[in-house]
């Protein structure tokens, strides 16, 4: 791989990741005169890079299955001022890796989140849901939707998943907020991976002593059994990646398709009428508002085509998923929620190697939202004007900070 070049040239444009606050749900406007230039812009991104821009649907699809573009910088790393591109890669890190050493670790992971096994998961997760929901309405008040409802219910399945103790969830809540921020300072951020890492060893050397049916339980005895066994080192990122993951982006999901969906009342009134509608109502809302917010970055290792231009060996890009969920050639009048939209081919998930692992476990939680809590409480909507919700705009994922609702008590569903 080329040796990796920082300083980008200061006459150039700078990477937008500035919203219209009065558009919150939109990515930033120059992402749409990004699609309708010929060829792609390269921009100077905050890390310090120059990096081409991808901003149409089949060029993102394109770079991201291309084999000679490689992600060891991370996903969003172009956005982080004072980031580090070179950091070696741990063993273990699905997000950074390339090459056999990731496609030895997918194998190891694919059958924990085959729709077979998710599937088996739905009921339990229909009792989850319903059982927040029965926590909600026990309120007498206004109650933040975000902390009693969008996070504990993801944190819940993927602990479940785990073999995690649910009593460490703000543990660990608390350090991965740190970790996906792109202001944190880097004494925190130190401190917060140290946090992370110990948590995650202590569970892990406990995994190795005494296996048990669960996904790190299963995968360090498949992992025995193919005759290469995987690393306290390599369990551990990989924990740490299903961990954060597994509960940053389906917990935003929720909280942030909540508010979308009280803004499009037509909307919400058809899903309300008809919860089969959830199914595809999941995906359309996940490429409307594709929360992975800064798109994924990649570096060339050696001379590629993206549209109908080469990209130089040692170059930068970063596909930007929300902008290719937006592209109207693809998906018409892209800006405008449609929950019968047939969606699936969405972005929203990343595409190629590293598409999300867990996309199918993140749909069945967000189909049972969906599905479960807009029928039960009829009359949700915000406890505050919409201009006082606070939007994750410092975060890789996108996301509202709280959602404070109400609705009415006479309407309340007591199942």
């Amino acid at each position: 791989m080329s040796e990796t070049t920082v300083g980008a040239r200061p006459d150039l444009a700078g990477f937008p990741t500035a919203r219209d606050p009065r558009c919150p749900f939109d990515p930033p406007a120059e992402y749409t005169e990004l699609r309708a230039q010929e060829g792609t812009a390269s921009l100077s991104c905050p890390v310090g890079i120059e990096a081409r821009v991808v901003s149409r649907y089949d060029d993102v699809r394109a770079m991201l299955s291309n084999p000679q573009l490689s992600s060891h910088a991370a996903p969003s790393t172009h956005v982080v001022a004072g980031g580090q591109l070179d950091r070696p890669v741990s063993p273990g890190s699905l997000l950074h890796m390339d090459g056999p050493d990731h496609a030895r670790l997918r194998r190891l992971l694919t059958p924990e989140f085959t729709v077979k096994r998710i599937q088996a998961m739905r009921p339990y997760i229909q009792r989850l849901v319903d059982d927040h929901v029965d926590a909600l309405l026990a309120h007498t008040g206004p109650v933040d939707l975000v902390s009693e409802f969008a996070l504990p219910i993801p944190s819940l399945v993927i602990c479940e998943l785990l073999g995690v103790d649910y009593a460490d969830r703000d543990r660990f809540q608390q350090q991965t907020a740190v970790l996906i921020a792109t202001n944190s300072d880097p004494a925190s951020l130190e401190q917060a991976n140290l946090e992370v890492v110990g948590f995650m060893t202590q569970l892990v050397l406990g995994k190795l002593a005494a296996p048990g049916d669960d996904l790190l339980g299963r995968l360090i005895v498949r992992a025995r059994e193919s005759g290469r066994e995987l690393s306290v080192e390599e369990l551990v990122t990989l924990g740490i990646t299903l961990l954060i993951a597994g509960h940053e982006t389906t917990a935003n999901m929720i909280g942030l398709s909540t508010l979308a969906l009280l803004r499009q009342p037509d909307q919400l009134e058809a899903l309300r009428a008809d919860p089969g509608l959830a199914g595809t109502a999941v995906d359309e809302m996940l490429r409307y508002l594709s929360i992975v917010q800064f798109g994924v970055l990649r570096q060339a290792t050696g001379d590629v085509t993206v549209g109908d231009e080469t990209v130089k060996a040692g170059e930068w890009l970063v596909a930007v998923l929300s902008a290719g969920n937006r592209d109207e050639s693809v998906f018409p009048d892209p800006d405008r929620i449609d929950l019968r939209r047939q969606a699936t081919a969405h972005l929203a998930f990343g595409y190629g190697i590293h598409q999300c692992l867990g996309q199918q476990l993140a749909r069945v939680e967000l189909q049972e939202v969906f599905a479960r809590l807009h029928q039960r409480i009829p009359t949700l909507r915000l406890a505050v004007p919409f201009e006082e919700v606070e939007f994750k705009d410092d975060a890789l994922v996108y996301g509202v900070k709280a959602l404070p609702v109400t609705w009415d008590r006479a309407g309340e569903d007591a199942r």
